[in-house]
């Protein structure tokens, strides 16, 4: 099969636009999850990562079913079950975005430190996921070099604004 130059643009420009919201998604995830970690008031890392990977679960099924009906009502039909399956299937970056935070509060934790030890530690993961994100964005548009940096920094801010919220919360 030959694909023509505007098939390979086509789907240049929609693997483009997929990677642009998986890393919005990936971002607002990290962002969503840092800020339950920070104003939740629980006893236990473990109800802790729960209460952030069910406020994520909660987030993603709302924006899926956004989407959805969206589409539908453009559509102005039903979907079919494969665009309700590729529908239901997008988005999970929103969701997995905070692992690696959440991974780093429950080990720290387990390792003895206080819970809100462990909290810092996975505040300031997700502010360094958050740092990355920027970067990559930055790169990805083919910013300057400053420009990167810049990019860089705001998305990390949102890190230490939840870094302080945590902080004068507790």
């Amino acid at each position: 099969m030959r694909f023509t130059r505007s098939d390979i643009l086509w789907r240049s420009s929609h693997d483009a636009v997929r990677d642009e919201r998986r890393t919005a998604d990936a971002v607002y995830g990290v962002i969503v999850g840092a800020g339950v970690m920070a104003a939740a008031h629980l006893p236990t890392s473990g109800r802790l990562a729960l209460a952030v990977v069910g406020t994520l679960v909660v987030y993603w099924a709302a924006e899926r079913y956004a989407a959805v009906m969206a589409k539908r009502t453009a559509a102005g039909h039903h979907l079919l079950r494969s665009e309700l399956r590729h529908e239901l299937a997008d988005g999970w970056e929103l969701v997995t975005a905070s692992f690696l935070p959440i991974v780093v509060l429950l080990t720290v934790d387990g390792l003895g430190a206080e819970l809100d030890t462990a909290v810092i530690a996975a505040l300031v993961t997700s502010t360094a996921l958050l740092f990355l994100a920027g970067l990559r964005i930055g790169a990805q548009g083919q910013l300057s070099f400053w420009e990167r940096v810049t990019s860089a920094a705001v998305a990390g801010v949102f890190g230490v604004v939840l870094i302080a919220l945590k902080v004068a919360l507790h």
